[in-house]
């Protein structure tokens, strides 16, 4: 594990392989496991149970709550919180013999709120400061500052940069949402 110049804390439970690279003031808690070429980047905090797969990219600032999988293929950029229980997927056509295993990737913009036991179905992008429900299923692209619930998800208005709901109008995004 590389780290800065702050402390890292890793509780002694967790297993963090040798080559993973954290930055820091990063917390990794209780049974995680982060994988040798995992980065997870400054002042996050890893929760109980949170698994961070081989070549998966975490930004700064952000908080994987317990019993995540974060899979090869997902990058979080800065700022993102994802809820307990939140699933990544990476693979459209999953079967336990399949010679022919093909990762999607999905990437969560700056800021985004993934609620808990939401499932992001992989090759998706979810927009900067997008907030998805807990329990949601999302299976397209999220906007920037939308808000989506269901199964499947479906837009139910727009948040601001706080996550506070400025609009339950799904067709039209208020004027000048994003610019400060």
């Amino acid at each position: 594990m590389s780290q800065g110049t702050d402390q890292v804390f890793v509780h002694p439970t967790a297993d963090v392989e040798e080559g993973a690279r954290i930055g820091d003031g990063t917390k990794v808690w209780h049974l995680a496991h982060v994988r040798s070429t995992a980065r997870i980047g400054g002042g996050c905090v890893i929760g109980r149970n949170v698994y961070v797969d081989s070549n998966v990219v975490i930004g700064d600032l952000c908080k994987v709550q317990n019993n995540v999988s974060v899979y090869q293929g997902v990058t979080l950029e800065d700022e993102v919180f994802v809820g307990p229980c939140a699933v990544f997927t990476n693979d459209f056509r999953p079967r336990a013999q399949n010679p022919v295993w093909e990762i999607t990737p999905t990437l969560v913009r700056r800021g985004a709120s993934i609620g808990a036991n939401a499932t992001l179905v992989c090759g998706i992008e979810v927009g900067e400061y997008a907030m998805i429900a807990a329990g949601s299923v999302v299976t397209r692209d999220v906007a920037p500052y939308q808000l989506v619930a269901g199964n499947p998800a479906r837009p139910k208005g727009w948040v601001n940069e706080k996550g506070e709901v400025v609009s339950r109008d799904p067709a039209n995004p208020p004027a000048g949402l994003g610019q400060g």
